[in-house]
């Protein structure tokens, strides 16, 4: 292994080897070959991609797609693992860390049909496909008569489907599609004041283990820092909700200038309660203020009546 402040001679890659995962790791190494560095990929098939016919939230929730990764790390198979970052547990376990968060990509969802233009194009009781319950509670405060039926499986399967007529439409998060080259079957992008995005969405975040002071100094000049902080105070509010997939939760946020603009929604499966929605701005310039900025717009949430989940 390489000493804590050596240059890495060689870096490996460890990625999930669906097309989406795999642009990701792509585009991470070719920025890193373009600097000088030796990349290889290390290609893994995770539970969360070998578990397709139950919604997330019923079997173990986002780290299902990020654990086999994490073991290639800790044993030394490979230095860093790509991941989006939506798909990232708020909690990481001890001794990795997010060593950067790269550009954001257009973090906005995508809807995406065959045969409608735009979600009030939808007739009464259209099935919609999506297992985000995020997305879920969202289309249910707009459209409360159209039917959302689950859907897993990559971008391809999930078009698939779509144009099987399984769905009338489905939606998707456009980064995916814009990454894959498929922006052509994005219909519409909804407005974050309808659709609010989760927190990270859009935004690639590597993972390292913390003793890796060559990888992260290697990866220091991929970071954007605006879209650190950004993704910092939305996953502040994620973490403080106890969020996951289990959870309808959106966190995003916005600058201008050093302020940063955050809204948060929360949505109630139950049907006990309506949807919930606070913002909340501040001057934010390190990840102290960001953090703080996340924990405050929770605080707001569970003031005007969202459930924070309890852990097991």
């Amino acid at each position: 292994m390489n000493s804590p402040t050596s240059t890495p001679s060689s870096i490996v890659i460890a990625t999930r080897e669906s097309q989406l995962a795999l642009w990701q790791a792509e585009h991470v190494q070719a920025i890193l070959r373009d600097r000088g560095h030796q990349v290889e990929l290390l290609g893994m098939t995770t539970k969360g991609d070998q578990i397709l016919d139950r919604a997330l939230s019923k079997v173990g929730g986002k780290g299902l797609f990020v654990k086999e990764l994490e073991v290639a790390l800790e044993e030394g198979r490979a230095a860093m693992a790509v991941h989006s970052l939506k798909d990232v547990p708020m909690e990481l376990p001890e001794g990795f860390e997010l060593a950067c968060v790269m550009e954001r990509e257009d973090p906005r969802d995508a809807f995406v049909s065959s045969r409608y233009a735009t979600l009030d194009e939808l007739p009464q009781g259209a099935v919609v496909g999506t297992s985000s319950l995020r997305r879920q509670a969202l289309l249910q405060a707009l459209r409360p008569d159209l039917k959302i039926e689950p859907l897993r499986g990559n971008v391809n399967t999930r078009l698939r489907k779509l144009d099987e007529g399984q769905y009338d439409a489905i939606v998707l998060a456009a980064a995916g599609l814009m990454r894959l080259g498929m922006a052509d079957r994005i219909r519409m992008k909804f407005d974050p004041a309808q659709m609010l995005p989760a927190a990270g969405q859009g935004a690639l975040g590597i993972e390292v283990r913390s003793e890796r002071q060559d990888i992260i100094e290697a990866l220091a000049p991929l970071a954007h820092m605006p879209t650190w902080l950004t993704v910092t105070a939305e996953r502040a509010v994620s973490r403080c909700m106890g969020g996951s997939c289990s959870m309808p939760l959106a966190a995003f946020g916005r600058f201008e200038g050093t302020t940063l603009h955050m809204q948060a929604a929360w949505g109630d499966m139950d049907g006990q309660k309506s949807l919930v929605r606070v913002q909340a701005s501040a001057v934010v310039t390190d990840f102290a203020s960001a953090n703080a900025l996340g924990e405050a717009l929770a605080a707001q949430l569970q003031a005007a009546g969202a459930i924070p989940a309890t852990k097991a």
